[in-house]
């Protein structure tokens, strides 16, 4: 005979006075976020909070492009997820680069195509992995430096954008060697012209500075954008 079920009293159950708080801001997290697989984000979540370490949370809802007919997996918004997690460690082991991006739901052919980019070893350097990332959002050279400056500024949305001329001369130069159709001296050339506008602006670089006036060249086509990184294997 199965036993009865048990009765308990109001003064018998004793919620965690923390509880309340937890589960209002995950589900506030899950809705911001609008993970594909709640479960599976879930599992991240909690895992995250229970170590201190950053959540895997947007800052704020994304919502879907016009033009987008499909979910395409990585967006900007996860990508700034991804880099608030793994930028303070520089140099990312891979296994971990790939829990985190199945924490967030994204597709595991995506990650491959963007690893297969470059000659990446068992550690990458989590600078290279979100220019790589920046160029599924882009597509092309100028607007994937567009999103690269866009996560790493400290300005607040709407703003100039400005980061250091060192980081945007590195993401350049990286990304142009991916694309590898840019003669090195139009490259340099760009870079030159880049760096005046910073000299005048304590060092830092603003998306009109290259957004204005874009040449030929730097518009240049990488060769991952969103749709073509989930089609390679």
């Amino acid at each position: 005979m199965p036993l009865p079920d048990t009765m308990f009293c109001a003064q018998q159950i004793k919620i965690p006075p923390e509880l309340p708080d937890i589960l209002k801001q995950f589900t506030k997290a899950a809705i911001r976020t609008q993970p594909r697989d709640v479960l599976q984000w879930a599992a991240g979540y909690f895992s995250a909070l229970s170590k201190g370490e950053p959540l895997p949370v947007k800052a704020r809802l994304e919502m879907p492009v016009a033009t987008q007919k499909t979910d395409t997996g990585l967006t900007l918004g996860l990508l700034k997820v991804l880099h608030k997690q793994l930028a303070p460690k520089v140099l990312v082991n891979v296994a971990e680069l790939k829990e985190k991006w199945k924490r967030l739901c994204l597709p595991e052919e995506q990650l491959r195509a963007i690893l297969q980019l470059d000659n990446f070893s068992d550690e990458v350097e989590w600078m290279k992995i979100l220019a790589l990332g920046c160029s599924v959002l882009g597509g092309s050279l100028l607007s994937s430096m567009k999103y690269a400056c866009e996560i790493l500024t400290a300005d607040p949305d709407g703003g100039p954008a400005r980061i250091a001329f060192e980081t945007f001369s590195f993401l350049y130069s990286y990304l142009a060697g991916i694309d590898g159709d840019i003669p090195e001296e139009k490259i340099e050339a760009f870079l030159v012209s880049i760096k005046e506008h910073a000299d005048k602006q304590a060092g830092m670089v603003q998306l009109r500075n290259f957004l204005s006036h874009p040449s030929t060249l730097s518009m240049s086509k990488l060769p991952l954008s969103t749709s073509s990184a989930q089609k390679q294997q």
